[in-house]
């Protein structure tokens, strides 16, 4: 067994992208663990952004993880109300104990617990953060049923915009169903959005499911799950064709660098000069005036 990590060049790949591609973790998960020196690389704790071969052996929490490519998994899953979306196994009533998948996978996304339908689950990391990231614009498809009767101002207050959560929400399509049901269609996903959309107007959601993910819909009964196709596959990956690469959308934006001339260092030493220079008593009065302004 190795006792350094591998710094060769060839074949190299970041170690929160390996543990993705394992089905482990999303990236931003694998962020996690590695910076809380839960990952280990042939038995040393890395740093944040090393990079890893096929022959180095990495661990988490000291469980070795296979880096060997397999064929993803890829569910479209009918959550029931009272299931939570969670891969905590402390929490009884988890969605992985539930579905109980022979191989370790994770929802995309959430769907509050008193909610119902469709929730994507994977052992694919890079495609959770491609769907999930808000900028992306990718549509998710409720039907709705509240406690009072719907008119119109209702449909079209929701449509354009309600205030919570220090925003406004995105215009969205809504359309009335029933005297007490409608279908809405979001492009964000804020913090249960809709529930508190509809209490904001002095409605309460008795009922909430999800009937589509992008191009995944639901068509399966509650509790149950199927194989999302091949073809389905292939549009959803056009659909997040666009996405920011995890990896790159993970650090922060970079600065751009200014070169600084003679020129520069000459004026900015002239006026550092200035600063320096004593100033008269009637400035200095002045200045500090100046200063307590807000």
């Amino acid at each position: 067994m190795k006792n350094n990590i591998s710094m060769s060049s060839e074949n190299l790949t970041r170690l929160n992208k390996y543990l993705s591609e394992a089905g482990y973790c999303s990236r931003r998960k694998a962020d996690e663990l590695i910076d809380q020196g839960r990952v280990t690389i042939n038995g040393t704790v890395p740093e944040m952004g090393t990079k890893v071969s096929p022959e180095d052996v990495v661990r988490v929490d000291d469980v070795v993880i296979d880096s060997r490519k397999k064929k993803n998994v890829y569910l479209a899953f009918n959550k029931p109300v009272g299931i939570v979306c969670t891969t905590n196994p402390e929490e009884k009533k988890n969605i992985v104990d539930y579905i109980n998948f022979p191989t370790r996978i994770f929802p995309v996304g959430r769907l509050d617990k008193p909610s119902e339908g469709l929730i994507i689950m994977t052992d694919d990391g890079d495609i959770v953060n491609k769907i999930l990231r808000a900028r992306n614009n990718h549509e998710k498809e409720y039907i709705v049923t509240v406690n009072r009767l719907i008119n119109t101002d209702f449909i079209e207050r929701m449509g354009n915009g309600i205030p919570i959560l220090d925003t406004v929400t995105k215009k969205c399509e809504v359309e009335q169903l029933s005297k007490y049901s409608f279908r809405i269609i979001l492009t964000q996903g804020l913090n249960r959005q809709i529930r508190r959309m509809c209490e904001y107007l002095g409605y309460e959601v008795v009922k909430l499911k999800r009937i589509r993910i992008m191009n995944i819909k639901l068509d399966v009964p509650v509790g149950k799950y199927r194989d999302i196709t091949p073809e389905e596959l292939e549009t959803l990956d056009k659909l997040t064709g666009d996405s920011t690469k995890t990896e790159e959308a993970s650090l922060p934006p970079k600065e751009k660098k200014h070169s600084q001339t003679s020129s520069d260092r000459n004026q900015k030493f002239v006026e550092n000069r200035k600063k320096r220079k004593p100033s008269s008593g009637n400035q200095r009065s002045g200045n500090r005036n100046r200063g307590s302004k807000s």
